[in-house]
């Protein structure tokens, strides 16, 4: 009961502000190194935070903790054209979602060898998160007037706690296996208009904060396979979540809302002494989880209102992330960092009308880092990450519906930037 206690004001020290969706709703990357060069890491663990991306790499990265906070700052913006809500009525123009929009993301690493071919660590992190606060609900219109129902936006965010043994096989291979816990925090304002597609109105909106707890398993793999060149590879199971009551209304299975399953391969190759090269491919399969890939439908046949056990959700495709990142030594004390961070937005056009809430549409990310060394034999890591830009303009997605929706399209519009600073000490 006590370890749990522990585990809780971790969680909710780690999720407080947090919102962080670059590659659909889960961050770019890991580690502040890792974010410095684009995300990657399969095969390139370079602290303690390695078991986030590959828990293999936890035993070559030896003793060391690393402590670090992200400062992230989306931009979100929603627009309608062609609707009609009624007489006179039109909900035409443009919505503004930054009612909140300054967030900080902590992290927290501590590797120990054990042996001299065995690990045991934990890697703390924010897995994912989504944040919309849209002072013009851009639903107000579908029950009764403008400015009827206050706000309109979601608050969502995911911690993981990751515990971890690492093992080298050999001089050249490495496995690892993290126990993946998970904690989550939701919360939705403002959906008063979809209370006629919802299996049960009183738990689809305004309900605070609900929170829920699961666990998933993480395994990797890394190989030496020349002697500039390293290979790896990772999986995360789908981690089941337990439901969000509150919003049992909203997602469907009664509340659903499970991380999804992601996996991927890379490499990395030490091209000089001084430079690293690597790249990382990853699947996230959004898609399997009912209330995150099931598209909204309109109108809602028998089983299949917000909520059932195959309800209406957000339409999301799986998403493929392609990841490149280099590392340079300047010299003893500094080594700086690049990379390039391209994912596919997961969000149909046709699906665009009820992802005013979670326009996660980014797609390109530039990243710059940098690692200062000290004489203390600490050392300082900086990153930065710009999304451009991206515009998903909706196809037919508002209906014309008998119930007052009024047809026409939702177009979403978002950009993000972040900067983190993290301290570690090798021991």
């Amino acid at each position: 009961m006590k370890l749990k206690k522990i585990a809780a004001l971790i969680a909710l020290a780690g999720l407080s502000g947090s919102a962080f969706a670059t590659n659909g709703y889960f961050p770019h990357g890991y580690g502040m190194k890792a974010k410095g060069m684009g995300g990657v890491g399969i095969a390139y663990g370079q602290d303690a935070m390695a078991a986030a991306i590959n828990p293999a790499n936890m035993v070559l990265v030896g003793n060391r903790w690393d402590a670090g906070v992200d400062y992230f700052r989306p931009q979100r913006e929603s627009s309608i054209n062609g609707n009609i809500c009624g007489p006179g009525c039109s909900l035409d123009g443009k919505y503004d979602g930054n009612s909140s929009e300054n967030y900080f993301v902590p992290e927290f690493g501590y590797n120990k060898m054990i042996a001299s071919n065995m690990s045991l660590g934990v890697s703390v992190y924010g897995n994912g998160g989504m944040a919309t606060d849209y002072d013009r609900n851009p639903y107000a219109a579908f029950t009764g007037g403008p400015g009827t129902v206050g706000n309109a936006g979601v608050d969502l965010a995911q911690l993981m706690i990751a515990p971890t043994w690492s093992y080298k096989l050999n001089e050249n291979h490495a496995i690892g296996v993290s126990l993946k816990i998970a904690y989550q925090r939701f919360e939705a304002f403002g959906l008063q208009a979809f209370a006629g597609m919802s299996s049960d109105f009183t738990k689809l909106t305004n309900n605070g904060h609900d929170s829920s707890w699961g666990w998933g398993i993480g395994l990797g793999w890394t190989g030496q396979i020349t002697p500039t060149v390293k290979l790896g590879a990772t999986y995360q199971s789908k981690t089941k979540m337990q439901e969000l009551d509150d919003y049992k209304g909203l997602f469907a299975e009664k509340g659903g809302f499970d991380i999804p399953e992601n996996y991927g391969i890379g490499m990395s190759w030490q091209a000089s002494p001084q430079l690293v090269i690597a790249a990382d491919v990853t699947q996230i399969n959004f898609s399997k989880i009912n209330s995150v890939g099931n598209p909204l439908r309109f109108p809602p046949g028998p089983g299949l209102m917000l909520g059932n056990n195959n309800g209406s959700g957000f339409g999301w495709d799986d998403m493929t992330v392609y990841k490149i990142g280099v590392a340079y030594d300047l010299n003893k004390e500094w080594t700086v960092r690049a990379g390039y961070n391209h994912g596919d937005q997961p969000i149909p056009s046709s699906q665009t009308f009820f992802n005013i809430l979670a326009p996660a549409t980014v797609e390109d990310h530039l990243t710059l880092g940098a690692t200062w060394r000290l004489a203390s034999g600490g050392e300082v890591t900086f990153a930065y990450m710009h999304a451009f830009e991206e515009t998903v303009k909706g196809s037919g997605s508002i209906p014309n519906t008998p119930f007052g929706l009024g047809g026409g399209n939702a177009n979403l519009k978002m950009y993000e930037d972040s900067f983190g600073v993290s301290y570690g000490v090798k021991f």
